[in-house]
């Protein structure tokens, strides 16, 4: 016992152990707890791709939020055979490691057990669990670890797909009043907040007739786009 936890615990393997601790802690608070931990980091995108993408483009500001990431659905033809402009590698590394197109902390918990899990057996096996030939293995089972991780991770799209972030069926949106959070025009797709029995989501708009709708606009979702990726509003009149 005392030598696993000083390989668990060595210089090499603390960072990865702890992360993944810290991580099994989030999914215990998680699920007995209920607790919606609303992660906001922002993920600037730029990139102006088609409306068959979630990863919508062509946002004011540009801005899409780490839980929009997290629950986007973006299939493999969306990427490759219907955009307009290339995407940025950091976004093909997202979409092709299936940290988009299934919730992004699910993805990323299995990544990290993956990495530790080939990082604490191959430095326990070649007893380099506390010198610089360890920090190459943990750095080099990076890459590997990604690729069982997609492997292993790619049978689960048909069990979220169908799923919003709360585990719950979809939600039908449409007659609903929305409030946007981004100004939208013509092709331009922008973000709008729903209140849905106490909870508020965030989903993907465009004008209905293309007429411009400023910022903070109270919109009303007429319809959904043919592809199911986000709907159309026009101005919401008390």
């Amino acid at each position: 016992m005392g030598d696993l936890y000083n390989i668990l615990f060595s210089e090499v393997n603390l960072v990865l152990t702890i992360l993944l601790i810290v991580l099994i802690l989030y999914w215990l608070v998680t699920m007995i707890g209920g607790i919606d931990f609303d992660l906001d980091f922002d993920v600037d995108v730029d990139v102006d791709a088609s409306p068959a993408m979630d990863m919508s483009t062509g946002m004011e500001g540009g801005n899409m939020d780490f839980q929009d990431i997290s629950n986007a659905e973006v299939n493999q033809e969306d990427v490759v055979g219907k955009r307009r402009r290339p995407l940025k590698w950091w976004q093909v590394f997202l979409i092709y490691f299936n940290f988009v197109g299934l919730p992004f902390m699910f993805t990323f918990t299995f990544w990290i057990f993956i990495w530790w899990f080939m990082t604490a057996l191959t430095t326990s096996i070649t007893y380099s669990y506390d010198n610089v030939f360890g920090f190459v293995i943990m750095l080099a089972a990076m890459f590997p670890a990604l690729i069982v991780t997609k492997i292993f991770t790619t049978p689960f799209k048909g069990f979220f797909k169908n799923l919003n972030k709360d585990g719950d069926l979809p939600i039908d949106y449409l007659g609903r009043k929305a409030l946007l959070l981004s100004s939208i025009s013509a092709d331009k797709m922008g973000n709008a907040e729903v209140k849905v029995e106490g909870s508020t989501m965030s989903v993907y708009v465009k004008s209905l007739n293309g007429e411009a709708l400023p910022y903070g606009s109270n919109v009303l979702i007429i319809k959904r786009s043919p592809d199911h990726n986000f709907y159309l509003v026009q101005l919401y009149n008390d």
